[in-house]
């Protein structure tokens, strides 16, 4: 016999998002206590779906192993792809490497080169966001799909608005990102709905030294911090 399925009426609903405030609070206690013992660190974006054998995972591998070496944790979502080989990097290079996880369907599962001390586990994406933005002293992006915009644009869209201190945001391969980058600029900047300087928020390269040398030259003479 079909079970009939439970229809939550509204008083339900209100009820159990009282509860999850306490969740949500617990999230944000967790991840502020561990993160902030870590120290500076650069986020690595990209898709879960690029595959050990793909340019991209090698050049991901290659850009946090000089990452960790030139100084900083790497933090990345800590599931495989591009994820995978930004935290292989970091353990290559003796650094720290941190895993943000995320419960997910279809693609999400701890890759094995997460520091054990530092794989956190996440339900709500937004208290995942703010782990990265307010631990991370710069994003580097590589190819990815619509989780890979989503952090891009949101960093972005902070900076832009002056609700967080402004980091480096990082674009790699440009092939990938040229597109991207040529409709922002003739049909956004065009349209009147950015401001060339906006622009100036992102960089677009195609190596790791060319990646180090961009944090390192933003980060000269500053102090490195948490964002809020």
């Amino acid at each position: 016999m079909r079970k009939e399925q439970h229809h939550k009426g509204w008083n339900e609903i209100k009820t159990n998002d009282s509860w999850a405030i306490f969740k949500i609070m617990g999230e944000f206690v967790m991840g502020f206590e561990k993160m902030s013992e870590i120290g500076p660190c650069v986020s690595i974006f990209g898709s879960a779906r690029t595959k050990e054998h793909m340019d991209y995972y090698k050049l991901t591998v290659d850009i946090t192993k000089s990452i960790s070496e030139a100084g900083y944790g790497i933090i990345t979502g800590g599931g495989p792809g591009i994820m995978e080989a930004g935290n292989r990097g970091a353990h290559l290079a003796g650094g720290t490497s941190v895993g943000l996880n995320i419960d997910l369907p279809f693609e999400q599962h701890d890759n094995p080169y997460i520091d054990s001390d530092k794989s956190l586990d996440f339900d709500y994406f937004f208290v995942r966001k703010v782990m990265f933005v307010k631990y991370s002293q710069g994003f580097v992006v590589m190819p990815g799909g619509f989780g890979t915009l989503d952090e891009l644009f949101e960093a972005i869209t902070l900076i832009q608005t002056n609700k967080i201190e402004k980091f480096p945001i990082i674009l790699v391969g440009t092939e990938f990102w040229g597109g991207l980058i040529d409709w922002v600029k003739n049909t956004m900047l065009v349209a009147g709905n950015i401001s060339p300087k906006d622009l100036d928020l992102i960089k677009v390269v195609d190596t790791g030294v060319e990646v180090v040398d961009v944090l390192d030259s933003f980060y000269k003479g500053k102090s490195l911090s948490p964002n809020f």
